[in-house]
């Protein structure tokens, strides 16, 4: 039978309990918990309260000698935690605040643990702690997001050679390099390795001190605070100290964003690597079979016409290539994970800023609730981002089946230009081409297959040398424009790249 709320006493560690004579509903004591997901917190926590322990003996609550106990206790209290022996007492360890400095006042005994919170709220503790492992953590992605880029531009320098669609609506548009397709996300994700690097910047201000919203009136030194804490700054208005979360969704934003280009990769991935495009195939690593169709995951060797036709398979940059073997059907698993942990990206954005909008000023228990959420959120990132870094990194590339892809209306751009060289307004050439698509269509025959006097016979301004508009690869090598396909700027794309990942900048407008 549920125990009703009055029938026993706050325990005596609650560091609300003073004024209460009544106990929780047992209900409401496991609703109110959060200690089953901010235990994530503790080293932080441990650190915050170092520091606090510090600036209070700087101001005479505490001796040299108590501050030198409190500091061997956390180094225990930590210990237990580091090695998984930490006990939780159910029912008297709210969060991760009550339970550390518990263990702690069992360890130097409560004469002196009792100092520790001296001018200090849960407010300021718990925003201190989620600003130190939010950093900590999203400097952890960044190094995973690094090691993204630089399989992207492993791959792009390896693969340069290899021709493929590049896609408008869905539809064939024109020859690309697969390089150039690479860099295009690259270059998406070395943006969000930009912004990453601005959001680090923008949460890295210290909050402790400010108390439950008014301030400490011990004269605690909260430079000195933030400085031992690896804090830029500090959070000038104790109110707003403790009542921001915005540093929260500045990064679930980010996530958000990110995730967004991790689902449109997935997506292009997803395509080519089905049986109609046959562009690549994901490792066994991060793909199944069906368990209904035995079909899915049937291996057979592939056995190349000429060395042109070979698939080449690439690890990079782990290993040798182990022999080449296709699959007749796979299910890409990973990707379509990926595309799915975006949409869950996109509701943790949204439920928290639902749970943020319209509250009054300073703390409110809502704000709980950006704990399990902001967790969610480096998890998600943190294995996606690997995930992908892995598909990336194991793919098997299939050129031969890229270049038969390749159609000859995908060059009808060329006969345009063809002309507009020749003076012909580019409005009348579009018309023209199209026209020629149209005979081509109607003959039942390729573009390429024309023969030079039907194309004059479209228009007379057509000459013998238009045949070389026909050539994928002289159309990929012509777009030399900066940023182009062409294989100079895919190499000066990748150089870029590389100087992002070398010196933390992108240059803006030459190598």
């Amino acid at each position: 039978m549920q125990a009703q709320a009055g029938e026993s006493k706050p325990a005596e560690n609650k560091l609300w309990g003073g004024r209460f004579t009544g106990g929780l509903d047992p209900l409401m004591e496991a609703y109110n918990e959060s200690l089953s997901y901010d235990r994530e917190f503790y080293a932080q926590d441990i650190d915050g309260s170092i520091a606090w322990a510090r600036a209070n003996k700087d101001v005479g609550i505490l001796t040299e000698k108590e501050f030198k106990e409190i500091e061997r206790g956390f180094s225990a209290v930590r210990k237990e935690w580091d090695t998984k022996t930490f006990q939780i007492k159910p029912g008297v360890d709210e969060d991760i605040h009550t339970a550390n400095e518990r263990r702690l006042g069992e360890i130097i005994g409560q004469t002196v643990a009792g100092k520790l919170h001296t001018g200090r709220s849960r407010n300021d503790q718990i925003a201190t702690d989620l600003r130190l492992w939010v950093r900590e953590k999203l400097r952890e992605i960044e190094d995973k997001l690094t090691a993204l880029l630089q399989t992207i531009v492993s791959r792009a320098e390896a693969e340069i050679d290899f021709l493929m669609p590049g896609y408008t609506h869905l539809q064939r548009a024109q020859p690309v390099r697969w390089s150039h397709w690479l860099l295009s996300y690259g270059f998406f994700f070395a943006a969000d390795f930009k912004r990453l690097r601005n959001v680090i910047q923008d949460l890295n201000i210290c909050p402790l001190g400010a108390g439950a919203l008014s301030g400490n009136v011990f004269g605690v030194n909260r430079e000195s605070i933030g400085r031992e804490l690896g804090f830029d700054g500090l959070c000038w208005n104790s109110m707003n100290a403790v009542s921001d979360r915005d540093f929260l969704l500045e990064t679930m934003s980010w996530g958000s964003r990110f995730m967004g280009h991790v689902s449109r990769i997935a997506m292009d991935l997803c395509i080519y690597s089905s049986q109609e495009s046959g562009f690549v195939k994901l490792a066994d690593a991060y793909s199944t079979g069906s368990s209904l169709m035995p079909q899915k995951k049937v291996k057979k060797p592939y056995l190349p016409a000429s060395s042109q036709t070979l698939a080449i398979r690439i690890i990079l940059p782990f290993a040798d290539p182990p022999p080449f073997c296709v699959s007749l059907s796979q299910n890409p698993d990973a990707l379509e994970l990926l595309r799915g942990k975006s949409g869950q990206m996109h509701g943790l954005l949204a439920g928290f800023t639902a749970t943020l909008n319209s509250l009054p000023s300073c703390y409110n228990k809502d704000m709980q609730e950006g704990t399990p959420s902001i967790i969610s959120t480096i998890h998600l990132l943190s294995t996606s981002t690997q995930i992908l870094t892995g598909v990336l990194s194991t793919l098997t590339v299939n050129p031969a089946n890229m270049l038969n892809a390749l159609e000859p209306a995908m060059l009808a751009t060329e006969l345009a230009d063809y002309l507009v060289k020749k003076g012909v307004p580019f409005r009348e050439t579009h018309h023209i081409s199209g026209r020629v698509v149209a005979l081509a269509e109607t003959r039942g025959k390729g573009m390429d297959e024309l023969e030079v006097g039907e194309l004059k016979g479209v228009d007379g301004r057509f000459g013998d040398d238009v045949r070389a508009c026909f050539d994928q690869e002289a159309a990929v090598e012509r777009r030399t424009v900066k940023g182009g396909t062409a294989r100079e700027n895919v190499r000066e794309q990748i150089e870029v790249l590389k100087r992002l990942l070398e010196a933390k900048e992108m240059p803006a407008w030459s190598v």
